[in-house]
């Protein structure tokens, strides 16, 4: 294994580094100020997600404060051990350091993993936990000892601490391990103490679903209406044809898994690949949901044209750039390294009217601390009387999460949301004298209030269509009981 420690290192700390360019650019994502807004309500679950993400935000805080680098760093490190173990895996599969080698490049290559990493969002550490799973099942096939089923339980419990997309991982497994050795692992008691593990390590947050009617279940509703049925099968299956390089390499895992003789002993693993990538194409799932099965197919894949190209080793490294030369162009698409302003040049995006269009993700990331600056410069101006006596009202949990996150800085309030896991923190203060609200509509304040005042229209040059032309009112004199208003909303907390 020591020879093989060189290249590891080099391999991590290529993808350390991009990474890190691209942490500390632009601002936060609204869903990163969801999970660090989370951090601070630490609970056994959510409204949208388990509360591992929660945990770690409040591990940031501690360590970093709310450093857009410090936040970062933790999904980027997810995405470095998903590299190290991608590698493992190769050797457990019987590569030698070329298979090595290029399965650690299509890591690098693979350009939904550098947002992936980037963004502090349950998916990296999702990844993580399906590698790990992969490999501790590996490590037990060819070495059949215990403790690595136990290990496999513990990491299936805290990928379901995670996001509730590893029971379909878990799903396949269970169908793939059908096919080792007959089926004889399902008689084997340690099979079931592994699994027995993982409820025990998933039953405070399944107590916590009791407890709190299921939000799982309205949050997969709203998903299901409002994303995934717009959703098309065929967007699915094209969404992987996109980076067409390190589909090849894992294609031939796939492959290999089955009909490869040195490989097919693990076709379990090929079998539950499969059946995870049908299951998530059969729901109508985002297609980044299939993206964490790619590490373990990368590494067989990487054995499997090493082993076709053993009389010309060197050739294995072409194929390792062939696989990565295409995707370094595009690195500024899937992580901002690069400034706003040599973005906008690189991206060829132009002006228009006062407005570029940036890409989803990276427009997202703007306009929050502009947001938190005037909300300040209009609470500071109330009188000492109402400011102590104010609510800030955000229309969604992007705006809300700002004003609790980048608002710490400014001393301000704790603000209230309608939206998401915000319902369930309460309306705060139903006394109130004043309310200053941002994003919420005229109508809806209107509903509320007696006497509303607009403040202020706020755009942003880059900031996401939502987020851009949005109302800031001065709010008074409420003409609705405001504990009723919040219990009522409750049906339309994820709209």
């Amino acid at each position: 294994m020591k020879k093989y420690i060189p290249i590891l290192v080099l391999l991590s700390i290529i993808k350390l580094l991009i990474q890190w360019f691209g942490n500390r650019n632009y601002g936060f994502h609204r869903d990163e100020l969801l999970h660090l807004s989370v951090s601070e309500h630490l609970d056994w679950g959510f409204m949208e997600f388990p509360p591992l993400i929660g945990a770690i935000g409040k591990l940031s805080y501690l360590l970093f404060d709310y450093s857009l680098l410090g936040v970062r760093l933790f999904p980027t490190l997810a995405g470095v051990g998903i590299l190290i173990i991608c590698c493992l895996l190769a050797k457990e599969f019987g590569g030698k350091s070329t298979a090595i080698f290029l399965a650690g490049i299509c890591i690098l290559a693979f350009l939904p993993f550098y947002r992936n990493h980037t963004l502090f969002q349950p998916v990296a550490f999702d990844q993580l936990f399906w590698t790990l799973g992969f490999y501790f099942v590996v490590k037990y096939m060819n070495s059949q000892d215990k403790k690595y089923l136990l290990l496999l339980g513990m990491a299936l419990g805290l990928g379901l601490l995670t996001k509730y997309t590893i029971l379909v991982w878990a799903f396949g497994l269970c169908i793939g391990f059908i096919f080792y050795q007959k089926g004889n692992l399902f008689k084997n008691k340690w099979l079931y103490i592994s699994a027995l593990i993982s409820f025990l390590i998933f039953l405070p947050n399944v107590i916590w679903q009791a407890q709190n009617n299921f939000p799982l279940l309205k949050h997969l509703q709203a998903l299901s209406d409002n994303q995934l049925e717009e959703i098309s099968p065929m967007a699915f299956g094209l969404e992987q044809l996109n980076f067409p390089f390190t589909l090849m390499v894992s294609l031939f895992g796939v492959v290999a898994f089955f009909m490869d003789k040195n490989l097919k002993k693990y076709r379990t693993i090929g079998v539950a690949t499969l059946i995870i990538f049908c299951t998530l194409w059969l729901l109508k799932s985002k297609a980044y949901y299939v993206f964490a099965i790619y590490p373990v197919l990368f590494a067989g894949g990487a054995v499997k044209i090493e082993s076709l190209l053993a009389k010309k080793p060197l050739l294995t490294y072409v194929v390792a750039v062939v696989v990565l030369l295409p995707s370094v162009y595009f690195i500024p698409e899937a992580t901002p390294i690069l400034p706003i302003e040599d973005y906008v040049t690189y991206a060829g995006l132009e002006e228009k009217n006062g407005r570029i269009e940036l890409k989803g993700d990276y427009a997202d990331m703007f306009g929050w601390e502009e947001q938190v600056k005037l909300v300040d410069s209009v609470y500071q101006s109330l009188p000492s009387k109402e400011k102590s006596n104010c609510v800030l009202w955000a229309e969604n949990y992007g705006e809300a999460g700002a004003l609790k996150i980048l608002g710490k800085k400014y001393n301000l309030p704790n603000p209230i949301s309608r939206h998401g896991s915000f319902w369930s923190w309460g309306p705060g203060n139903t006394k109130a004298a004043v309310w200053i609200s941002i994003g919420n509509e005229k109508s809806s304040v209107e509903h509320v209030f007696e006497e509303i005042e607009l403040v202020k229209v706020i755009t942003h040059k880059y900031a996401i269509g939502e987020e851009n032309g949005i109302p800031l009112y001065i709010c008074r004199k409420p003409k609705v009981a405001i504990e009723k208003w919040w219990k009522d909303y409750e049906a339309h907390i994820f709209d």
